[in-house]
């Protein structure tokens, strides 16, 4: 299958899609359940139905590894949210943040070929959420903990994975991530450079902020330096959460203080996660032939075309701008790597494969206006599915 092109009338703003349009495109939900067996005649009904499903029943009983053959358990996805930071909405609440997770379980089927169903809980209770999704955890394979709010989803990823024996991820922390690494290797190798050498500013300390920031030092940037809303996160300042400041111990090099600023002085890259705007000035007082990431949607933190007047690479989460970076990249592939694998969770190390898969997909292809693949592009999921396969083999995960 050859490539989704990115022709300039391949995408659509916005303001060109008509309300009757949106909402006739959610009309009754995006998802339906479909046979995979036949139930035509008498004795289909005997096969799939009583009597014969008692006997699949009694050997499950008997061995519930069988369940992973004989069920869709081993390759359903479950993406469970509670509303409390859906897009650039907020907390608006389990219920209308089901078109969202219906949509995130459109992606799984169209991407990677995994079935995926919503389930969106009507508490804000860590504990509950956690032992939700342990009682719940023989109905399903994996779990895609979306738009929850930070601190929260750091503790709540973190004692689901501990608590189950599948592979869970957090998307708006570490799908984004990884198409943001492989969206840095992909521009720095346009620019003829490592990343290694890059001043980094992160602008967002929150689920994809922290996440960013980890996931970059791990792959090699060394300086990095976070901004949450009230400034530079350094060692100094007694305000901080136990994430960011756990984050200030690793980040920071040059010992800034200040605001943005400071912190954007010279940068080579800017790493916008926030719905914060950032003046012009100081997206041109950056180090020449600076990368600027304006993630923030629908409003980026600064418009392209402004940053294009001093950036040489330009990036959104937008569909109508050249570069978008989306985690649809990443989650599909992710998931169905994993699942391929029979991995136990998703490693560091994992989602470092997908980012270098991603960015393979268009190696030949790289320029200031395709640092990444489109997220259409039909070759992105198969290739990191393989490639994070690959890894939880050679991590032991599998």
């Amino acid at each position: 299958m050859s490539p989704v092109t990115d022709a300039p009338n391949s995408t659509a703003s916005l303001s060109e899609i008509t309300n009757d349009e949106i909402f006739a495109g959610h009309l009754g939900g995006k998802l339906s359940v479909e046979l995979s067996a036949p139930l035509e005649t008498q004795r289909d009904l005997s096969i799939a139905y009583t009597p014969g499903v008692a006997q699949v029943s009694r050997a499950i009983a008997e061995d519930e590894a069988l369940a992973k053959r004989y069920t869709w358990t081993d390759r359903l996805v479950v993406v469970v949210s509670d509303g409390t930071a859906v897009l650039g909405l907020g907390d608006i609440g389990p219920r209308a943040s089901l078109p969202v997770m219906e949509g995130k379980a459109a992606l799984f089927k169209k991407f990677a070929g995994l079935d995926s169903i919503p389930i969106v809980l009507d508490t804000k209770d860590v504990d509950a959420i956690v032992e939700t999704l342990i009682l719940l955890r023989p109905s399903f394979g994996a779990v895609n903990l979306e738009d929850i709010s930070a601190p929260r989803c750091f503790e709540i990823e973190k004692r689901v994975i501990e608590a189950l024996d599948c592979p869970v991820m957090h998307d708006d922390q570490h799908g984004t991530a990884i198409v943001v690494l492989a969206a840095l290797n992909g521009a720095a190798k346009v620019q003829g450079r490592g990343i290694e050498g890059l001043k980094v500013v992160v602008s967002g300390a929150g689920a994809a902020g922290v996440a960013c920031t980890n996931i970059l030092l791990a792959a090699g940037v060394r300086d990095v330096t976070v901004l949450d809303s009230k400034g530079i996160v350094n060692r100094e300042r007694g305000d901080l959460n136990d994430v960011k400041a756990e984050l200030a111990t690793r980040t920071n090099l040059r010992g800034l203080t200040g605001g943005a600023a400071e912190a954007l002085a010279g940068a080579d890259v800017f790493l916008g996660l926030s719905a914060g705007l950032i003046a012009e000035e100081l997206i041109a007082s950056m180090a020449p032939e600076s990368i600027v990431f304006a993630m923030s949607n629908p409003d980026p933190e600064i418009h392209p075309e402004v940053a294009r007047k001093y950036a040489a690479i330009v990036a959104t989460g937008r569909s109508d701008f050249p570069n978008q970076i989306n985690n649809v990249l990443a989650f599909p592939g992710v998931f169905k790597g994993a699942l391929d694998a029979g991995a136990r969770r998703i490693t560091e190390g994992m989602k470092i494969a997908a980012a270098d898969a991603i960015l393979s997909v268009v190696a030949d292809e790289l320029g200031p206006d395709k640092i990444v693949p489109s997220p259409l592009d039909p070759r992105v999921a198969p290739a990191v599915a393989e490639a994070v396969a690959a890894a939880a083999r050679a991590e032991g995960v599998a």
